[in-house]
């Protein structure tokens, strides 16, 4: 499961208010990550977790361990039950519940392992967790115990009776609501006190603090060893790339990697610095790097050899910094490595810094992130000022970098069908595309061009090898996936003589904002698309709609034609006027009605970019 995340410079420049919702249908993304997270909720072989299917009791009392504050292990050498040898799978989760105090098996001395599980049976293996025993509860089984399950909110987004069978999506509720109760024991949140993790200032899960804490890591991408250092296939996890939904295919050398067994996720940070490198300190194990002028804490121990008196590098080499999550360092390596000898993309950030030199001297330089072709952020400092959104080249050399404004360039075409070429030009084995609108941009591959018409005003610059064939592409607002989609939910617009007013209320993944602006941008209630140019919002335009009658994979049939998808597709279920996000894999089987909205023909790199489901 992909959570998307706005980018951190639009939430910023529109003020975006998250809003979470507990248990509601985007919420159960949340509470299936952070039970994930904590190895309560494990999915098979292809990370898939079987919400709909029954829970047996085996699974429930491999769930309430994993939720406990007891270790247990994969073998026992003990049978618990005549019905759990201790050859089967469940016999160390069973031996250990046992043993705890939070379950019991039948009169007839069997555990019934393969049984599902009713409500009211779960619901007391929890309390147990919480330090509820028999004793705090009079009257017949279970009224008691179902009382206290309200009472403690263990009920949110659960609708069963006590004697119903649950489900996997039960369980997940169940146990996601335990982690913000009471535990009788300690009297604080049970996630806190007993498991040991974070809670927000207003008592909720802090899901941040709790992918951090689980969260292994970095790797960095083509060292030797590092895919066996992820324990699982990466092929099939979600990714996150600098805070977007990306694919594993997304990988290139030098990206930085974190990951959750758990979750089969991965985060990816592309951060990098180049530039002279100036003093180490302490020489023989380094702790900090001064690379043009600013300093990095050291975050591996790789870091620290490759800087090291016994590393490749000294004071006076060129060096490029690969950085963390933290902003530390996790790798050293050549520039030559990382660029192939140069840089081209998009000034995305400018700030004057206070720099210190080699010799101890202050000075005052400007700080540029340049967002280039391979989709990597670099950062440099320059004595010359440069524009936001302005497309320039970086060469490295001993002394400093040298940053040069690019013209814009001339190039038309088709792409083939295939993807293989622009007009006359074929595209290189190792392409690098990159797609950009003011200060955004996002890395796209040709097969995303496919079919696909390039105007003049759509080539920004490129650049042949010399085998004439294109190595690096820069578009100007090719496909439009750098932009902002989501729905439009209540539109207030005023003019008179004295002012103009636009108030514009909307969704857009997970979060909802409000657009507070002097423009009108004349618009309606329902799927939108948002361009922003640096702070500012510089458009505003509903999307077109299409009513689908089926969807396979990730394209559409409406009315004898097919549309493709967005790889991101934003998806709504729609309920009371409410939207709530969802996939497109638990919409499309049947049972709603589709509607898709668009933004431009398919052969202009138009994609549906939302779908509501009702």
């Amino acid at each position: 499961m992909k959570k998307r995340v706005l980018s951190a410079l639009l939430a910023a420049a529109l003020s975006l208010s998250l809003a979470v919702p507990a248990l509601a249908a985007a919420g159960r993304d949340e509470a299936a990550e952070v039970l994930s997270a904590l190895d309560i909720l494990t999915g098979d072989e292809n990370g898939e977790l079987h919400l709909s299917s029954p829970v047996t009791r085996a699974e429930f009392v491999k769930m309430l361990m994993a939720a406990s504050p007891i270790s247990v292990g994969d073998v026992t050498y003990v049978s618990p039950y005549p019905d759990v040898p201790a050859s089967h799978w469940a016999a160390p989760y069973v031996e250990a519940a046992v043993s705890a105090g939070y379950v019991t098996g039948y009169l007839d001395g069997a555990f019934r392992p393969g049984h599902t599980i009713t409500l009211a049976e779960g619901v007391v293996m929890v309390l147990r967790l919480l330090g509820y025993t028999s004793s705090d509860f009079s009257g017949s089984f279970p009224a008691g115990q179902m009382s206290m399950y309200r009472t403690l909110d263990l009920d949110e987004g659960i609708t069963l009776g006590p004697n119903d069978t649950m489900t996997r999506q039960d369980a997940m509720y169940l146990f996601y609501n335990l982690l913000t109760a009471t535990s009788k024991t300690t009297g604080q949140p049970y996630l806190s006190s007993v498991l040991g993790h974070s809670l927000t200032a207003d008592g909720k899960v802090d899901t941040l603090a709790l992918f951090n804490e689980t969260m292994d890591g970095p790797v960095v991408v083509g060292e030797t060893g590092w895919r066996d250092q992820i324990p699982f296939d990466i092929s099939q996890a979600s990714v996150t790339r600098d805070g977007a939904a990306s694919t594993p295919d997304a990988l290139v050398n030098n990206d930085v990697v974190y990951w959750s067994k758990h979750t089969q996720s991965l985060w990816v940070y592309t951060n990098k610095v180049t530039g002279p490198l100036q003093s180490i300190s302490p020489a023989s194990s380094p702790t900090s790097v001064t690379v043009s002028g600013k300093s990095y804490e050291i975050g591996t121990t790789a870091a620290a050899y490759a800087l090291s008196d016994l590393g490749v590098f000294e004071v006076g080499d060129a060096v490029t910094l690969l950085l963390g999550r933290d902003g530390r360092v996790v790798s050293a390596v050549d520039p030559e490595r990382v660029s192939g000898g140069a840089v081209v993309g998009l000034v995305i950030s400018v700030e004057p810094q206070t720099f210190t030199d080699q010799d101890g001297n202050d000075y005052i330089s400007s700080s540029i992130q340049v967002l280039a072709t391979d989709g990597a952020t670099y950062t440099y400092s320059t004595s010359r000022n440069f524009r936001v959104g302005t497309l320039v080249q970086v060469t490295t050399t001993t002394t400093g970098v040298e940053v040069k404004v690019l013209a814009s360039a001339s190039l038309i075409g088709q792409v083939d069908s295939a993807g293989t070429r622009l007009g006359n030009y074929p595209f290189a084995a190792d392409v690098e595309i990159l797609d950009i609108y003011g200060d955004r941009g996002v890395q796209v591959y040709p097969s995303r061009l496919a079919g696909m018409e390039i105007t003049r005003s759509m080539v920004r610059y490129y650049l042949l090898n010399s085998a004439g064939e294109i190595s690096r592409l820069v578009l100007s607002d090719a496909t439009g996936d750098m932009h902002t989609y989501g729905v439009i939910t209540s539109v207030r617009e005023a003019s008179t003589d004295l002012m103009t007013a636009g108030n514009y209320d909307y969704v857009t993944g997970g979060a909802s904002g409000t657009l507070t602006t002097p423009r009108l941008y004349h618009v309606q209630t329902g799927p939108f698309l948002m361009k922003t140019d640096g702070a500012d919002v510089d458009r505003l335009e509903n999307l077109t709609r299409v009513y689908i009658d089926s969807v396979d994979g990730m394209t559409a049939y409406a009315d004898n034609q097919q549309y493709a998808i967005w790889d991101d597709v934003l998806v709504y279920e729609v309920r009371d006027n409410e939207y709530y996000l969802t996939s497109l894999s638990l919409v499309a089987g049947g049972g709603y009605n589709l509607t898709g909205w668009y933004d431009k023909a398919e052969s202009e790199g138009g994609r549906i970019r939302v779908i509501l489901a009702r």
